[in-house]
């Protein structure tokens, strides 16, 4: 007869990423780079700075192209059935907890769950949800607009940055939930703070004094873009970041150990071989 036997790793990942994915990962992440911060890398001089008001509508639509490409070339590294299925739970839950708190300042449960996700699962599976949940929930709440790539491409980030963090298969316990509380206190301001660089440049005609100005040195739009944070989404930022570590801490061992009871279960990367038995 012939029997079947399978092998599982330690910290199994549903995508093992290979070089065209990080060479994927690292074009889109270089042009996402220059989308968020074209306002301080572009001289005065800068023909860029001409179309301060188009230049967002033209990252925007490269940045949706980038990351379907990024999406796809990542598929192409092992993205199975099994870590289809867990994308589209995962995807559809982080979708469906983030119109919880909208409009309720900073109230949003979805980043927790990405930050656990992403640690468990990986950085290559947690770019792919933290961009697949943002356009799921931007569908569902109708937050669909030149936004959403920034989006996409800045939850991608936060989820991916928790698939790197140190000692995925030895640091268990309240060391490793402090740990992800820690990072997603941070990552929710980071988060914050690119998604108003990419918003900035369109409030000129709203707020003079804060906005960013084409004919203004770095030094005067840093301190523009730091009033601008402050006067409009630190209370939001620090609500993220509060809710995320409270989450963390509080549910955040059981829900590490489900994800990876799961991820054990799915065996995403045990490789299958057949032996023969005597007969």
């Amino acid at each position: 007869m012939t029997t079947l036997t399978q092998r599982t790793d330690r910290q199994a990942r549903a995508i093992r990423l290979g070089p065209r994915s990080w060479l994927a990962l690292a074009l889109v992440s270089a042009v996402g780079v220059v989308g968020f911060g074209w306002p301080f890398l572009a001289p005065p001089s800068s023909t860029l700075n001409a179309h301060a008001q188009d230049a967002p509508w033209l990252f925007a639509g490269l940045l949706v192209l980038l990351v379907a490409v990024v999406a796809a070339t990542i598929s192409e590294s092992g993205l199975g059935p099994k870590a289809v299925a867990m994308l589209g739970v995962l995807a559809a839950t982080g979708a469906a907890l983030r119109p919880i708190g909208a409009g309720t300042a900073g109230l949003e449960p979805m980043f927790f769950l990405m930050v656990l996700s992403g640690r468990v699962l990986g950085p290559g599976f947690g770019f792919v949800l933290g961009s697949v949940t943002m356009f799921a929930s931007a569908l569902l709440t109708g937050g669909v607009g030149p936004w959403l790539p920034f989006q996409m491409l800045a939850m991608g980030w936060f989820t991916m940055g928790a698939g790197f963090l140190p000692g995925p298969d030895r640091l268990r316990g309240r060391a490793e939930v402090w740990m992800l509380a820690v990072y997603g206190f941070l990552a929710a301001f980071a988060y914050g703070t690119v998604m108003n660089m990419a918003g900035w440049p369109f409030m000129s005609a709203l707020a003079s004094n804060i906005s960013f100005s084409p004919d203004a040195s770095l030094p005067t739009n840093l301190a523009r873009f730091v009033a601008y944070c402050l006067a409009t989404s630190l209370g939001w930022d620090l609500g993220r970041a509060l809710v995320t570590v409270a989450l963390t801490l509080t549910v955040g061992t059981p829900l590490l150990k489900a994800l990876r009871r799961a991820t054990r279960r799915a065996a995403f990367e045990a490789p299958v071989t057949f032996d023969d038995a005597p007969r």
